[in-house]
């Protein structure tokens, strides 16, 4: 079973606040005579479904090239946050079933129901990872996180966990939809477009099931 973890891509789409508008627009139109038919898209790299380098925050840090393709394909497990969370702390992990050595960790929490219920406005009340629950992680050996919103990071505070994560050299992949995923391990294919020199790319994420 193939599972689609990646949200659309359209015009006007939620995205984060001061972030410029997502624009597709047709520039040639067989009905209009043209030979063929041709879209134009627009967007920030951090649109819908994607993840980011530590070039985001830290001015040194790793381009989205230098992650190593195995890093983003291959087992991983998502973790089933309480509905009640505000937000992910290192207590809550220690209690959530993390398989030990697991390297990659996707987090469904009550965020995934905005998929469905309000799917194209931003929500300010979205359950993000807390900076001590960055710090587990990083003592538990993870190498890649996700999150089914729009950030890893508190709206409030986005700096110090997402520093914290690309210190360590974390792939982080926000914007997930988990709302049609159990708990469990899941085989994990999540490819950024090939950009070069640049801190964030769209992906395309994919969870595969036996």
């Amino acid at each position: 079973m193939v599972i689609d973890i990646s949200i659309p891509l359209f015009s006007n789409m939620v995205r984060w606040e001061g972030d410029p508008p997502m624009v597709i627009r047709q520039v040639l139109k067989i009905k209009e005579g043209d030979e063929y038919n041709l879209s134009q898209v627009k967007m920030s790299v951090h649109q819908g479904t994607h993840m980011d380098a530590p070039r985001h925050f830290l001015d040194e840090g790793a381009l989205i090239e230098d992650f190593p393709l195995e890093l983003l394909v291959g087992e991983a497990q998502v973790v089933q946050i309480p509905w009640e969370a505000k937000s992910i702390t290192a207590e809550i992990l220690r209690g959530s079933g993390m398989q030990p050595g697991i390297q990659r960790i996707l987090f469904k929490t009550r965020n995934s129901e905005f998929w469905k219920s309000c799917p194209h406005e931003f929500q300010q009340d979205f359950v993000s990872l807390d900076l001590d629950g960055a710090d587990y992680l990083i003592e538990q050996g993870v190498r890649l996180v996700g999150i089914d919103y729009l950030s890893i990071s508190p709206g409030d505070d986005f700096r110090p966990v997402h520093v914290r994560l690309m210190e360590n050299n974390i792939a982080i992949v926000e914007t997930l939809d988990l709302s049609a995923v159990e708990a469990g391990i899941y085989k994990l294919v999540c490819l950024p477009l090939k950009l070069m020199g640049v801190e964030g790319a769209p992906v395309r994420a994919i969870l595969v099931q036996d």
